[in-house]
């Protein structure tokens, strides 16, 4: 009497499922690596420029103030920065430690998105350059305004977690950096050397050519 396995044999997917699968793969690796690239070059940018202005009365005169994004916060670029870190570690990286590296990648987006925001409507870097110039613990900052830079960032952290949540979906269809190490470290074994046959004088000049020693010493 024969038996019956339930072990299930693997079927291997379609020949054009494979294709889809392998487009899907590269075209989200061009739109992620795109998209957080100028993600985070977009916020850098952003945080170097202006993000609030107003005036302070010093001396009976109007004494204008401005606060740069970096015045205001410093986390927008620091998380620009650290995502921009873990696009480049996803591919340093693989299987549960790529998922671990894609979520950081998106929480670095929503972070920055959440901080370009805070920092839209805060007052308190020109509060303090207002202080210094008219040295009032309690300065009055007249002609508040603020520009669109704070959201030019918050766009920034936007492309950042769209690379982020790609890196999440199809990361695993992306390639990884190749290593000098197989798996569990050992080193990968050197090709040996072909034996020359010293009566034939074509395969000497060919070891010579490839900078072996065709005596075998």
């Amino acid at each position: 009497m024969g038996y019956v396995t339930a072990v299930p044999v693997p079927v291997p997917l379609p020949r054009s499922d494979a294709r889809l699968s392998g487009r899907a793969g590269r075209l989200s690796l061009a739109v992620a690596l795109l998209a957080g690239a100028l993600g985070a070059v977009v916020a850098l940018l952003a945080t170097r420029q202006r993000w609030s202005e107003g005036t302070a009365t010093v001396a009976g005169g109007a004494f204008p103030l401005t606060a740069r994004g970096s015045d205001v916060t410093g986390v927008p670029a620091a998380l620009a920065i650290v995502g921009l870190a873990a696009l480049v570690a996803v591919f340093a990286v693989r299987r549960s430690g790529r998922l671990l590296v894609a979520g950081l990648l998106a929480l670095s987006g929503v972070g920055t998105i959440a901080s370009a925001f805070l920092g839209a409507s805060d007052s308190s870097a020109l509060d303090e350059k207002a202080a210094r110039a008219t040295g009032d613990t309690a300065p009055t900052v007249h002609t508040l305004s603020h520009t669109g830079w704070p959201y030019a960032a918050a766009v920034g952290g936007v492309l950042i977690l769209l690379a982020g949540l790609l890196a999440l979906r199809y990361g695993r269809l992306w390639p990884a950096m190749s290593g000098r190490y197989e798996r569990g470290g050992v080193p990968r074994p050197r090709r040996r050397a072909e034996a020359v046959d010293p009566d034939r004088p074509e395969e000497i000049w060919k070891a010579l050519d490839r900078g072996e020693d065709p005596t075998g010493a």
